[in-house]
């Protein structure tokens, strides 16, 4: 695991694009992704703190997190779905659990995304609010998790 430097951004993109494709097809991506690509590498990995996991010298796993001061949010978190249950997202998950410091943190995920919603109420998450989509671009259900603090 390391921060994301500049030239992870193509491997970055190629996870999340597949992590969204395999993992998530329920949900319409709401950006081409030329967009997505260009996020990643003008905003996600230059403004945002990211980190990757790297297995064989390849990214297999990202995490983007950020903070408010009262509490810490995982703002990305994706596994290249050919390494999911091999525990690169828990890695990842409890590094931005150190780095929360003791703060509460949340993430919002896809409501049908079941998987993910099961991976994170194993680490101590537990769904505190549920959108109608109505707040995100994907126009997807959504549920507000939270860990909380210590």
């Amino acid at each position: 695991m390391r921060v994301a430097v500049h030239t992870d951004c193509d491997a970055i993109a190629d996870l999340y694009l597949r992590a969204w494709r395999i993992g998530m097809p329920f949900v319409h991506l709401a950006h081409s992704e030329e967009a997505v690509r260009s996020w990643i590498r003008d905003r996600l990995v230059p403004t945002h703190r990211t980190l990757v996991a790297v297995h064989c010298e390849t990214v297999v796993a990202m995490m983007a997190y950020s903070g408010d001061g009262e509490f810490f949010w995982i703002d990305q978190l994706y596994v290249d779905p050919a390494h999911a249950r091999h525990g690169m997202g828990t890695l990842l998950l409890e590094r931005g659990i150190a780095l929360a410091a003791g703060r509460p943190i949340r993430l919002y995920t896809f409501q049908e995304n079941q998987p993910a919603r099961r991976f994170y109420e194993r680490h101590g998450f537990r769904a505190i609010a549920w959108g109608d989509g109505s707040r995100n671009e994907e126009r997807c259900p959504d549920a507000l998790y939270e860990r909380p603090a210590g």
